[in-house]
């Protein structure tokens, strides 16, 4: 709906309009506004959206103030290399503008920003100098969650940026710009469209053969195999990279429930998939050296009396314990529950919350995610996945994303924890499969020898 809130005929009454928007939906269909208007009621709309499972946004505000056009920001030449886009056409009230590059100078001290731009009345000009070790510093000290922070961002900006060159591009110019994105998108962990995906086909009476640790309790797990792999592995490392003295992995586990492994150091990845009944508890990670355990338990689509097809299984909650500080994480698809010593605080998913106490930041985005930093060195995003409340099959559920773990000890193990150390595998034997589309193959991992198909995905 496109409205700037304000009624001009018939029903004018705020509250009567919400009522009948709830009667007309029934609570199945929701309501998306777009707020238009210098003086939109933004809150009329945003209470019609959300009692009504939609989402209200105010388009004018982010552009009803332009402050700059012509914007650039330009750096000492020859000190700085691959930047980030750095000229911008407008600057809005409210709006960022981050750029990112690399320092070529290894012996500089100093950088210096040279900000340009059209005012509404002339041309400014704004010079910024900053210190490169008292910036390193504080950088140190505020103790970045995701590592190498700074290089992330480049490689992000850098990887959206050229997504949005590839769609304008043709011939030679597409390839290479597909090249580069896909070279960065791998070897810094980031999931873009320019991947496929490779899955085992099961054989009738076959042995299936179990790559994942099998949890603790001993239940017999069936394990589809996949392989994560990109139509291109390339060998370009930027000049002015440096090697790190540890492996950067990027886990996640969502879905039915669908567990990926990235392996950088391959420019490949794993994937498996779990098949379990609703209630059973998986162990992801248990780290006896730093004493943090996480655990999911399964939930299941909603079933009927006559339904006899498999059912699809989820996470409905993650619990999450550090013995070394006496700290418990309870994460379900309601709420979230810390507890602390003898202490407990209970948030919702509404709630939009940054905390941070001893051993824990705790970063909850209302109805989208929580994030968790641990002073062990572990940093994992649990994302909500909401679904219509009156859908007939399908519920809420929990996705699971470890973003860093290299200060996790050798010992530690779980369905996910056991790759946190480096792994090997060879893909092998490519031929034709049953699809010309998706080639098969035969791949070796752990000592295991599994037929795989490649997906496009």
């Amino acid at each position: 709906m496109l409205s700037d809130g304000e009624a001009n005929v018939g029903v004018s009454n705020p509250r009567q309009i919400q009522e009948n928007a709830k009667n007309a939906t029934k609570g199945k269909y929701p309501i998306y506004n777009l707020g238009f208007g210098y003086d939109v009621d933004y809150a009329f709309l945003e209470r019609i959206s959300t009692e009504n499972n939609g989402v209200a946004h105010g388009f004018y505000d982010e552009v009803a103030n332009p402050l700059l056009t012509e914007v650039e920001l330009g750096y000492k030449e020859n000190a700085i290399s691959d930047l980030t886009q750095n000229s911008f056409k407008h600057y809005y009230d409210g709006s960022e503008i981050v750029v990112a590059g690399r320092i070529t100078d290894n012996d500089l001290n100093s950088i210096t920003a040279e900000v340009k731009a059209q005012g509404a009345l002339n041309e400014l000009t704004y010079t910024e100098q900053s210190d490169v070790e008292e910036t390193t510093k504080a950088l140190e000290q505020q103790q970045y969650i995701f590592g190498e922070y700074i290089e992330k961002l480049w490689a992000y900006l850098t990887i959206q940026q050229l997504l949005e060159a590839r769609a304008i591009a043709q011939g030679d110019e597409k390839e290479n710009i597909t090249a580069k994105a896909l070279e960065l998108s791998l070897k810094y962990n980031f999931v873009t469209p320019l991947t496929s995906m490779v899955v085992t086909k099961p054989e009738d009476n076959e042995e299936k053969e179990s790559v994942a640790d099998k949890p603790t309790e001993g239940t017999d797990i069936v394990i589809r195999i996949l392989i994560y792999l990109a139509f291109i592995v390339l060998s370009v490392v930027l000049p002015s990279q440096k090697p790190h003295n540890f492996y950067y992995f990027f886990f996640a586990v969502d879905g039915d429930p669908h567990f990926i492994i990235a392996v950088p150091q391959k420019q490949d990845a794993l994937c498996f998939n779990i098949n379990e009944e609703p209630g059973v508890v998986l162990n992801l990670i248990r780290d006896p050296v730093t004493g943090m355990t996480i655990n999911g338990q399964l939930i299941g689509d909603k079933k009927s009396i006559n339904d006899v097809k498999p059912q699809n299984t989820y996470f409905g909650k993650l619990g999450i314990v550090t013995m070394n500080r006496n700290v418990r994480l309870e994460i379900t698809t309601q709420n979230i529950i810390l507890q602390n010593g003898v202490k407990t605080r209970v948030f919702s998913w509404l709630d939009e919350i940054a905390l941070q106490q001893a051993g824990l930041t705790l970063i909850i985005k209302r109805k989208r995610s929580v994030e968790v930093s641990m002073d062990n060195g572990a940093t994992f995003v649990v994302v909500l996945h909401q679904v219509w409340k009156k859908h007939p099959l399908h519920r809420d559920f929990l996705g699971f994303y470890m973003m860093d773990s290299h200060r996790l000890s050798e010992q530690t193990h779980g369905l996910i924890g056991q790759f946190f150390h480096p792994i090997d595998f060879d893909i092998l034997e490519v031929h034709p499969g049953s699809d010309p589309q998706k080639p098969d193959a035969t791949m070796i991992v752990k000592n295991n020898q599994l037929t795989v198909t490649r997906w496009p995905y």
